[in-house]
């Protein structure tokens, strides 16, 4: 696993520990609800590290075949 890739999951588990730790902060406010979104979107970077930025990049230029794109570019990086 290279750094870039750690950086992306650490990012993605702090955002994870600032989302949970802030819900249960703000225990039985509504406010706390604010905090489920950021949640649910550290997970994916917890799990597929910088892959997921890749994935975000590769939709905004308006790739219809995302997937092949990304397995294209990692076959290009093996050689």
């Amino acid at each position: 696993m290279t750094r870039r890739d750690l950086r992306w999951k650490g990012a993605g588990l702090a955002l994870l520990a600032l989302s949970c730790t802030m819900a249960a902060a703000l225990e039985g406010s509504p406010l706390a609800l604010a905090f489920f979104p950021v949640a649910l979107l550290a997970l994916p970077l917890l799990l597929h590290g910088k892959r997921v930025g890749q994935m975000v990049r590769a939709g905004w230029r308006g790739h219809g075949r995302t997937v092949d794109i990304l397995h294209a570019a990692r076959l290009r990086r093996r050689r």
